[in-house]
């Protein structure tokens, strides 16, 4: 509940702060003129010690009535009972009064017995209605059985430190017994109130200020049973005060604001755990109790009839209290195994039960497959729609897979976006027509296109055979055929065979020595030229990554560069090919300044911050300008970015680096993503430029690319020339630039010197042998 909602509430009760004020003024000022009055020995102390407590005990009634007027409909139940229990402690006051008054000293009487024994269950009750009290009826038993436990381990306590040497005699009539035990009552509602309240920070204040009223009474009673044992307790004494003192504190906390923004426990989220000495209170003053039964003697040696029975009561009390802590355990058994075996977001089982029936599945039956489903394109949906969206997605889709095995075989989440379904015997269904079904199920549904992404999925089928030894193999087969389903095109199946073994072992292999390449200096850079169309003079050269395998010989990177990007190796690569070209380029600078080099950088690494410094490292350490450096970033990766990819991309051109677009016109080709990244080129991507001359679609779309190039004051290169007649096409289109062998081949840095150290090369006609010529 807001501040705006209690100044609402109160502004509904004209006059209610006014009076709350005023009952407090007068519960404070009865409480200080009997201390006043009893402290300095003046006469029917007792009489005065009577009207005060009568006095603080309405005023605490109506305080807790008004509190119930002004707190919320969940908190109105607690303070209703507050005030029934102040309302007959006011009751059990005045008739105690009324009886003293009569000749009574002590008037432990039936009536007042009563009276006192329902503000027991009323305030005991007022306590499971508070803010933080249990809300199961095994919690509230846990708790009312904790201060049980606490008030019967002080019988035996209590008689050993009070009640030794009193005649057993004076304890006979029950009343008068009764009465001596309201210190233990007080310390088992002190124990429930502790309970209650429980691990939670901070704790509302008004309990807290329950909590020593409750200390309070418990004191002024304990005086008072160890008073009356030893036969010296007076009335009109200044232990009086103690009791409307408890009384003023309730008054205190009646006036306190409600809780802001109360939200119930369920809605709360999970509470931390208790803390160990909230743990052991219960049991703490056990042990005292043992202690105090075996020196707790009569005349004749025998235990006192009072505690054998407070002993078999506590007992019994512990017994039900570890029953329920057995239960409870059991039922956290249950939900930890659950948490071990489930998977939370989805309710399919985990990794973990997947295992651990395959490998029962394998010691039991003939016929074991395993298919192993990932969803392709599914982190895109995370990174340009959030987790949230992501999760929300993959709920639907684990439902749709469930539904889609059904009987069929078991399928389980054994990864962020992997899922796989064991199939035994006993189950008709193929594995590969099981695996149909699945991708059947992942298809889009009518409108659902319109979400922008919906990953479809990749299956791979291991069955169980010779070759396997152990669950690990088969699982180990299945992702090699997932992978091959990616590779195949995705949204299909592949079923493991001894090539793709073989092929995967051959990876495995490709993929360790390539984390050597870049320590051992295995690659290298080759240049191919970017020309201007118009004068045929070389105006950059792309660098091109090279691998020489010492075993297999040069690779292309066609070959490991997919595997760089899906191991995570590309940002190393990339680092060392920008420091590579930044010193290449550095050494053609004073034959050819305007000339730049181009690098390629891979979706993954222009997502990291770390990508400026590197580029402004390696520009700095060759003594390049920044303006000769382009980074060339395909769409795919550019329509991905984030607002911090932007701002990155920003920095880069504010340092004067050019920013390229590759292979434009394959991706997305959004036009709203051309206002917003900080482009100096677009590259037409070869695809079109091989079918200008016969297609005249391809014609029409590189011109519009020109056009649209020209109109965001962008520079146009034309990749993949080769033939003199698509040299002609782009050229009168009105490219720039061209890239391609026409123009010349990919070659070793020294070699491409040569050519820009020429100063009137000679018209081409074709391409030449050694693969650069100029026109």
């Amino acid at each position: 509940m807001s501040r705006r909602d209690v100044e609402q509430v109160a502004a509904r009760l004209p006059g209610q702060g006014r009076v709350g004020r005023a009952g407090l003024i007068v519960a404070g000022a009865a409480v200080t003129a009997e201390a006043i009055w009893l402290v300095s020995g003046l006469p029917n102390g007792a009489l005065v010690s009577d009207l005060g407590a009568l006095t603080v005990a309405g005023v605490a009634a109506a305080a807790c009535v008004g509190a119930a007027r002004r707190h919320p409909a969940t908190l109105r139940r607690f303070w209703l009972l507050l005030a029934a229990t102040m309302a007959f402690s006011f009751a059990g006051r005045a008739l105690w009064t009324s009886q003293r008054l009569l000749g009574e000293s002590l008037p432990h009487t039936l009536p007042v017995g009563l009276i006192f024994a329902a503000s027991l269950l009323t305030g005991t009750a007022a306590l499971f209605c508070s803010t933080t009290a249990p809300h199961t009826t095994v919690g509230r038993v846990r708790a009312l059985l904790d201060g049980l436990i606490v008030g019967l381990a002080l019988v035996p306590i209590g008689w050993l430190l009070v009640f030794r040497n009193v005649d057993l005699a004076d304890l006979d009539e029950p009343l008068r017994s009764a009465g001596l035990l309201y210190p233990m009552f007080d310390l088992m509602q002190l124990t429930i109130l502790i309970a209650v309240v429980g691990p939670r920070r901070p704790v509302w204040q008004p309990m807290t200020v329950l909590g020593v009223s409750l200390t309070v009474r418990a004191v002024a009673d304990a005086i008072y049973v160890s008073l009356v044992a030893a036969g010296t307790y007076q009335t009109g004494t200044p232990i009086d005060v103690f009791w409307p003192l408890s009384y003023l504190l309730i008054v205190v906390a009646a006036r306190m604001a409600p809780p802001r923004d109360h939200v119930p426990d369920e809605e709360a989220g999970e509470l931390p755990l208790p803390p160990w000495r909230r743990v052991v209170l219960p049991y703490l003053p056990v042990g005292g109790a043992i202690v105090a039964t075996m020196f707790a003697r009569d005349a004749d040696g025998h235990t006192p009839l009072p505690i054998f029975l407070a002993m078999m009561a506590l007992l019994a009390a512990l017994a039900l209290r570890q029953g329920l802590a057995a239960n409870e355990n059991r039922r956290l058994v249950v939900q930890l195994r659950r948490l071990a075996y489930v998977d939370q977001l989805t309710g399919l089982p985990n990794r973990l039960a997947f295992i651990r029936r395959l490998r029962g599945a394998l010691r039991g039956t003939d016929r074991v497959a395993v298919l192993l489903l990932d969803l392709d394109g599914f982190k895109q949906v995370n990174d340009r729609f959030g987790h949230t969206t992501g999760d929300t997605l993959l709920s639907g889709l684990s439902r749709r897979m469930r539904r889609a095995v059904g009987d069929d075989g078991m399928i389980a989440r054994v990864g962020g976006d992997e899922f796989a379904v064991l199939v035994t015997d006993g189950r008709p269904l193929t594995p590969e027509r099981l695996a149909e079904r699945l991708l059947a199920a992942l298809q889009p549904s009518p409108g659902e296109e319109l979400v922008g992404v919906h990953p479809s999925a990749s299956i791979g089928i291991a069955e169980y055979g010779p070759q396997h030894i152990s669950h690990t193999d088969l699982l180990r087969d299945a992702d090699i055929a997932m992978y091959a389903a990616k590779a195949a095109g995705k949204s299909a199946y592949r079923r493991c065979t001894q090539g793709l073994r073989e092929s995967a072992v051959s990876r495995a292999e490709l993929i360790a020595d390539l984390r050597r390449a870049v320590d051992e200096e295995q690659l290298h850079l080759e240049f191919q030229p970017i020309v201007d169309l118009a004068t045929g003079e070389v105006r950059s050269a792309e660098a091109l990554v090279r691998w020489r395998h010492p075993r297999l010989g040069m690779l292309s990177p066609a070959r490991f560069l997919p595997l760089a990007e899906e191991t995570g190796l590309i940002i190393a690569i990339d680092r060392w090919v920008i420091h590579e070209a930044c010193r290449a380029a550095a050494t053609w600078q004073d034959q050819v300044p305007a000339a730049t080099v181009a690098v390629n950088i891979a979706a993954s690494h222009l997502r990291r911050p770390d990508l400026i410094a590197t580029v402004t490292e390696a520009t700095a350490g060759a003594g390049l300008a920044p303006r000769a450096l382009t980074l060339e970033l395909t769409e795919s990766a550019l329509i991905e970015g984030s607002d911090a990819v932007l701002d990155r991309l920003r920095q880069l051109r504010e340092l004067g680096i050019r920013i390229a677009i590759d292979d434009f016109g394959t991706g997305y080709s959004s036009l709203s993503y051309l206002h917003r990244i900080p482009a100096t080129e677009l590259k037409i991507d070869r695809s079109f430029v091989a079918r200008i001359p016969e297609d005249a679609r391809a014609y029409a779309t590189v011109e519009m690319v020109a056009r649209l190039a020209d109109a965001f004051d962008l520079a146009v290169v034309a990749e993949g020339v080769e033939t003199q007649r698509q040299h002609d096409a782009v050229a009168a289109i009105g490219c720039v630039q061209g890239q391609g062998y026409r123009y010349g081949r990919p070659t070793a840095l020294a070699e491409l010197r040569t050519v820009l150290a020429g100063t009137d090369p000679p018209e081409v006609t074709g391409v030449a042998e050694s693969g650069l010529t100029l026109t």
